[in-house]
């Protein structure tokens, strides 16, 4: 089979299948082809992920809830995700469209799901980045301090007015370098990619290395049932893992973002989405492991759910694994993820922001495409802006407001993940009956993945509208972290209502069709 770039006639075979009459077609962004490989491709989506800030972050308090079943959670929180991904490679390679998620669900489902599929996303990345911001610089603070060896260097993380400058610098340098295109980024993001999993891999290996040392009496005999998802104690406790679990894979979908600027858009960023996942899985389950041989997840000691260390792993165990000199590298690890994740977040939201505008689903003003990066220059900026302002108004606001916004993230990603697989399971309903394995790669495992993910937000929604679920702050004693949620999802429709006024031909669906045949036709 030989695959031809072409717009599809009525009548065409597409993989298959006749296509209708209706030959409306995926419309050109302005973006730079053919400027990112498979390997670019699946960095960007590691970068994303940020596995080592997400490590340091999580081992804790997943160890805190599941206790020694934390691989196993993390497994469970993989599946989900892998059956998701299945749903964007198999639409990536009928629709290589930059708008993804956004796109595909108004194919399948119509505009005003699209449209809060893309709201989804969108809202979601804004709270990741300002979340990355805020991570890094008190990383960047803490790095600080250990090089120049000044406590009082450290504690200007303490300070809001540092904090807050410092964070709004790296917003904007990583806004900058993202402006700039595809070529810049892949640049940047190999050096810190590199250097975040090279550091990772040595910390592991020097963790087994010491398990059973004197030094570490708190550690644990590796036991088959840390992979037994059944043998946590609660439901409630391993739903709590669970949303930890999916939060840690967020953000492999931003190598299918770049899928108009990547060589072979049809196969290759579905492939890059696999590759990120096992890389993630791998790493994942290896220092969850080697942290649990070596400090065991109790609450004593180095215990991985030590309420004094429980938020930052690696920063209590930096030095007794690694050593001093060594254990300042772990620092510049988790800081080079952050800072990474930060630059190559900006990724999805600015192309999903320009495919909703070149489908008239925004204002026309966020087309705009830099003609020498090749990059939604506008878009870009307005995310960085937004991410600046949201991050310093909400720490100038309430901390507590800034957590709970943080815990009403998983919320926005299940919505969006999973809306994006039954959208795939639809869109391909009458290619089911093909064969066995359309039907389990387009049809049941993404469905199954969708369900899955459902089942995670009704059960957060559930347990958010207790205050206790997050900072414990409420409004009219609904927990803040449903009331953020529910209102961020509200506020979405309320301005598609307003887009529905300024833009009625996407709404009626004469802009971007259902259903209508792919760019990818085969002889």
């Amino acid at each position: 089979m030989t695959q031809v770039e072409a717009r599809p006639q009525a009548g065409d075979t597409v993989r298959g299948v006749t296509m209708p009459g209706d030959t409306t077609e995926v419309r050109d962004k302005g973006l730079g082809g053919n400027s990112v490989g498979l390997l670019g491709s699946a960095v960007i989506g590691i970068s994303t992920v940020a596995p080592v800030y997400c490590l340091t972050s999580t081992l804790g308090p997943t160890a805190g809830e599941v206790g020694l079943q934390m691989p196993a959670v993390f497994l469970a929180g993989f599946l989900p995700m892998l059956l998701v991904a299945f749903a964007y490679r198999e639409l990536n390679r009928v629709m290589p469209d930059c708008g993804t998620s956004f796109t595909w669900t108004v194919k399948a489902f119509g505009p005003r799901v699209g449209w809060m599929c893309g709201w989804g996303l969108v809202i979601a990345t804004i709270i990741v980045l300002s979340n990355l911001a805020g991570v890094a610089t008190t990383y960047f603070w803490l790095l600080a301090g250990e090089i120049t060896g000044s406590p009082s260097v450290a504690a200007l993380d303490d300070n809001k007015a540092a904090h807050i400058l410092t964070c709004l610098t790296l917003i904007a340098v990583a806004t900058a370098i993202s402006y700039r295109g595809m070529t810049a980024t892949k640049g940047v993001q190999y050096a810190l990619v590199g250097l975040q999993l090279v550091v990772l891999a040595v910390f592991v290996a020097m963790a087994f290395a010491k398990v059973g040392s004197a030094d570490f009496p708190t550690g644990a005999d590796f036991s088959w049932t840390w992979l037994d998802p059944f043998a946590v104690k609660s439901f409630s406790s391993f739903s709590a893992g669970l949303s930890l679990a999916i939060f840690i894979y967020w953000g492999w979908d931003a190598c299918l973002a770049t899928n108009e600027e990547t060589t072979g858009s049809a196969k290759t960023p579905g492939r890059a989405a696999m590759i990120t996942m096992v890389v993630l899985i791998g790493s994942y389950l290896a220092t969850g492991i080697a942290a649990q041989m070596l400090v065991g997840s109790g609450e004593s000691g180095l215990g991985l759910a030590n309420p004094d260390t429980i938020d930052n792993v690696f920063a209590a165990l930096a030095g007794p694994v690694m050593g001093p000199v060594l254990g300042v590298t772990l620092f510049v690890a988790v800081l080079a993820s952050a800072a990474a994740s930060l630059q190559t977040t900006f990724i999805p939201v600015a192309r999903t922001v320009l495919a909703m505008a070149t489908y008239e689903a925004l204002p026309k003003s966020f087309t705009k495409v830099h003609p020498r990066f090749k990059s939604p220059g506008k878009a870009t900026v307005i995310a960085g802006v937004s991410t600046g302002t949201f991050y310093a108004v909400m720490t100038l606001v309430s901390e507590n407001v800034l957590v709970d916004t943080i815990f009403a993230l998983g919320l926005m990603i299940c919505f969006y993940y999973a809306l994006t697989a039954f959208a795939c399971a639809w869109f391909f309903r009458k290619e089911l009956t093909r064969s066995v394995k359309d039907a389990m790669l387009k049809g049941v495992l993404p469905a199954l993945g969708g369900l899955m993910l459902t089942a995670v937000f009704v059960k957060t929604l559930y347990d958010s509208w207790d205050p206790a679920h997050g900072s414990g702050s409420s409004v009219f004693g609904i927990g803040s972290v449903f009331v953020i949620g529910v209102g961020l999802l509200l506020a979405g429709v309320v301005i598609m209502l307003v887009m529905q006024r300024r833009s009625p031909a996407f709404f009626r669906g004469e802009v971007l069709t259902r259903e209508t045949p792919s760019l990818v036709v085969e002889d």
